[in-house]
């Protein structure tokens, strides 16, 4: 008997279940004995799995309206509850004052300071996006790798925008340009035919029609097909032409430019005004054919100053096209052109040059790296700040969830009794979430307005010019929606704790506190005060950083140099000008020139090989730059071998003073006397070598670089020696004034362009701190509420201490010794991530700091002073309250 037992087969216990959940409670116990019996009839008869079949049938079968047990309509119970729920969730906000504010005060801070990163990372990703046919718009760039080193650079000659859309059907259409600041001053003369005032202007570029085909900028006035096809005439726009033309049609009128008015520009076209959106930032677009500096810019395939965009037809896949493009152009060509200019191993060179399509909607975020002259911006800060946004957020978070548990006792009873009278856990669940829902619809609501009253400064410190998109349908559900989401996954862990008390131990006071939740707690901690360490730590470096860039010896003196621009104006006069500046009391030294070792300023890149060099010798790439005798001294630069120009030794005007970058890397130990060629010159002898000095920003290495004697330039450098400096611009502005009445006098120093230079650099770091500071308030505010509560919770431990001998001092160091701890553990743990994370940010940099291991003792040093801080309002207040006054109701 007990062996047959063993083989008794139950039904399938999916179909019991099923069974259990639908059928009406009343006729459950009959209707599965019926089946139960039946079941083992049909083994006996059919086999196991006929009668599992069939047991699953009749189950299916019975699921019908007779045996469906019946759903109550909970509708106006739910709609009672959680009128119920809102009402107890504004009692308690209401009723505990110093919390509620703290849980808000956060959470508000936290999400003002996401929306307003939002916003600026909104504003990042969507550049370049008004072009019609912007997904079809790349730019071309050049990949160079030379002797282990990769250059990526957008000048390329000026027939490879012809040759495009000539030879490659995938194409188009294809257009050039270059920036004025190549070929001459970034900034020009501008004034109407009819007036003798001039105005200084920057914003040029010297573009094709094919440019305009392809950006198709939005024109207002003007036909956009035709408005670059002559020579001299120019298109504006929109702001510019209601500067120059108020209340006036601007078409066919006269611009001069630089006082030359043998040389007018004819208006062809006004355009909308490119967004602050657009990498493309320009208000006079002149004709292309007005720029030849040198014979054949326009022809020749060893010119590599033009930036080419291309147009490509629906469906092409850019990758393969660029592969096309290398064979095509590089090898074809390119190659051509380098044999042209005496490079004998062209095709060997041809090997490790390749080409690449740059989306137009990728060019201001992910041109790291790239040689193109643009400002534009970096995805990693993007991701930066997207990162320090979620972080800010979540440590507001965590002061939600740590102040909630922490004052689980004091609900206990309220959910003992819920309990009690029939609420099930998923009620109390529903509470405890609606009531965070409401907390975190009050922070939206409360940090919306203030990110709007912030905004006008966020947009002064990050140089922005955010809106908040109110009227985008999409906004407010959405800030609706994460409010929701947010309320719902900072109350989900309290929820549920508070939820699983049992009602006996809370209504006998056996409930305990401590345990998994005080450890919880503490990790919560944790996390934010590591977040807040690993942000103080790149705070500091990030502006040591900055001030070694700032202060590093560059290689020339920047201080108290003076930059008078567009003294080309002067013509004639110029030498008279200079020696007029020379004469003043606080004049040093005088130069003028094109040419300035900051970015932004002109520039000439050629190839260099060393005289009797063999003929598979590479080239090597540099600048070029030609400047008058006295600029060596009016810079401070050094001269480490030979000699400086001089005007007076007819020689000399073929001559070069080079870098010793250039002289190491032609092999040249003793270059002086040697000859080097480049660019299409003939043989240059150097006459001097010049210490290497930064000429581009510190993130690049030092280039090589030849200095040749010109006498021309549109800007005058003036070094000044004195003590009043006010005194010496009044000075050089009189005499500015009666050389060139009619001309504003417009001037600049050479530090405050060289600071320039790191200004993105700069307001990041300011926006960093910034969010830092946010971060670190935040946390404070948690830790100073969690304090509080646990220090009010042990009042009575701490009365009977002190009732029994314990000094102040003792108790202080009670209470505050595990906060302490739970710090000196996110030091630990912040100390590598953050050494980390900066290590990889100063790789950008070829000339940076190291980083030092004072810094995160300084920063474990912050943060054990900010906690202590903190807590120390209620420690003390605690040791000083009068014991009896805690224990006269024991």
């Amino acid at each position: 008997m007990s062996n047959e037992s063993k083989h008794i087969e139950s039904p399938p216990s999916w179909a019991n279940r099923f069974l259990r959940w639908y059928c009406r409670p009343e006729l459950l116990e009959e209707i599965e004995g019926d089946l139960h019996e039946v079941f083992q009839r049909r083994i006996a008869a059919k086999g196991v799995r006929k009668a599992k079949t069939f047991y699953w049938l009749n189950v299916l079968m019975f699921f019908q309206p007779a045996y469906i047990r019946k759903r109550k309509n909970h509708t106006t119970n739910h709609t009672a509850m959680f009128k119920n729920y809102f009402k107890v969730s504004w009692r308690n906000l209401t009723r505990q004052k110093m919390y509620s504010a703290i849980k808000i005060g956060g959470l508000t801070l936290g999400v003002a300071a996401c929306l307003l990163i939002a916003l600026f990372i909104r504003h990042e990703l969507s550049y370049d996006q008004q072009y019609p046919d912007a997904d079809r718009i790349y730019r071309v760039v050049g990949v160079y790798n030379i002797q282990g080193e990769t250059t990526k650079t957008t000048y390329f000659p000026a027939p490879l925008a012809t040759v495009l859309p000539e030879d490659f059907p995938e194409v188009e259409a294809a257009g050039h340009f270059i920036g004025s600041e190549l070929i001459g001053p970034k900034s020009k003369l501008v004034r109407r035919a009819d007036k003798a005032e001039n105005i200084y202007e920057e914003g040029f570029v010297y573009a094709d029609q094919e440019l305009l085909n392809v950006l198709q900028p939005h024109f207002l006035q003007g036909d956009l097909s035709q408005a670059l096809t002559e020579p001299h005439t120019l298109v504006l726009s929109q702001s510019k032409a209601d500067k120059y033309f108020p209340r006036e049609n601007p078409l066919g009128k006269t611009l001069i430019l630089n006082d030359d008015e043998s040389q007018p520009y004819i208006i062809r076209g006004v355009f909308e005004d490119f967004p602050a959106t657009s990498h493309f930032q320009y208000d006079f677009l002149l004709t292309l054919t007005d720029t030849e500096s040198f014979t054949g810019d326009h022809t020749v395939w060893r010119r590599n100053i033009f930036h080419t965009y291309a147009k490509v037809r629906a469906g092409t896949n850019a990758t393969q096209l660029a592969s096309k493009l290398t064979e095509g152009i590089v090898k074809t060509y390119m190659v051509a052109g380098w044999k042209e200019g005496g490079l004998a191993n062209a095709e060997d060179l041809a090997k490790n040059v390749s080409i690449e399509l740059q989306p137009i909607s990728d060019i201001h975020l992910y041109s790291k790296g790239i040689q193109d002259g643009f400002s534009h911006g970096d995805i990693r800060f993007v991701w930066l700040f997207g990162a320090i946004a979620g972080f800010i957020l979540i440590i507001a978070s965590i002061n939600f969830i740590n102040l909630s548990t922490a004052k689980a006792t004091k609900r206990a009873k309220e959910v003992g009794l819920r309990k009690v009278v029939g609420s099930f856990r998923i009620n109390l669940i529903s509470q405890f979430l609606t009531e965070s829902v409401l907390f975190s619809v009050v922070s939206f609501i409360l940090a919306g307005l203030l990110a709007w009253l912030l905004l006008p400064y966020f947009n002064e410190l990050a140089a922005k010019s955010l809106v908040f998109p109110w009227k985008e349908w999409w906004f407010l559900p959405l800030m609706a929606a994460v409010a929701v989401l947010v309320g719902i996954l900072a109350g989900l862990y309290p929820s549920l704790y508070l939820s699983g008390f049992q009602p006996i131990k809370v209504l006998k006071g056996r409930l305990q506190s401590g345990g998994k939740n005080s450890r919880m707690r503490s990790t919560l901690v944790i996390f934010q005060f590591t977040t807040s360490i690993v942000l103080i730590i790149g705070t500091f470096i990030i502006y040591q950083q900055l001030d070694f860039i700032l202060t590093k010896d560059v290689g020339f003196d920047k201080e108290q140099v003076l930059l008078i621009q567009g003294v080309d104006a002067l013509d004639e006069q110029l030498p008279s000008f200079k020696n007029e500046l020379l004469t003043l009391s606080g004049v040093e030294h005088v130069s003028i020139s094109n040419f300035l070792p900051v970015t932004g300023t002109m520039r000439s890149g050629t190839s260099f090989w060393k005289t009797g060099r063999e003929e598979t010798d590479s080239p090597l790439d540099g600048q070029l730059w030609q400047v008058d005798p006295d600029y060596i001294s009016t810079m401070g630069m050094e001269l480490i071998a030979g000699r400086n120009f001089n005007s007076e030794i007819a020689s000399d005007s073929q001559a070069v003073v080079i870098n010793q970058t250039m002289a190491r890397e032609l092999g040249m130990d003793d270059p002086v006397g040697q000859e080097i060629t480049g660019g299409g010159w003939p043989a240059m002898p150097v006459i001097g070598v010049v210490k290497d000095f930064h000429f581009e920003p510190l993130t690049e290495d030092i280039k090589p670089l030849s200095l040749s004697m010109g006498r021309g330039g549109s800007v005058a450098s003036v070094k000044v020696n004195t003590s009043d400096i006010s005194e010496a611009i009044a000075a050089i502005t009189a005499v500015w004034e009666r050389f060139s009445p009619n001309e504003p006098f417009q001037y600049s120093f050479l530090d405050q362009s060289y600071a320039r230079m790191y200004s993105d650099v700069q307001r990041m770091g300011r926006i960093f701190t910034s969010f830092a500071v946010l971060a670190i308030i935040i946390a404070c505010l948690g830790l100073f509420a969690l304090s509080a509560f646990m220090i009010e919770q042990r009042r009575k431990e701490i009365s009977v201490r002190l009732i029994l001998g314990a000094s102040l001092s003792q108790v202080f160091r009670l209470l505050t010794q595990s906060y302490l701890a739970l710090v000196l553990i996110s030091l630990l743990i912040a100390t590598p991530i953050a050494w980390y994370l900066m290590q990889r940010w100063l790789e950008d940099y070829a000339y940076r700091i190291p980083i030092r291991w004072d810094v995160f003792l300084l920063a474990g040093l912050i943060g054990v002073v900010i906690a202590v801080l903190t807590i120390s309002y209620q420690s003390i207040r605690a040791t000083l309250i009068n014991p009896v006054d805690n224990l006269r109701n024991e």
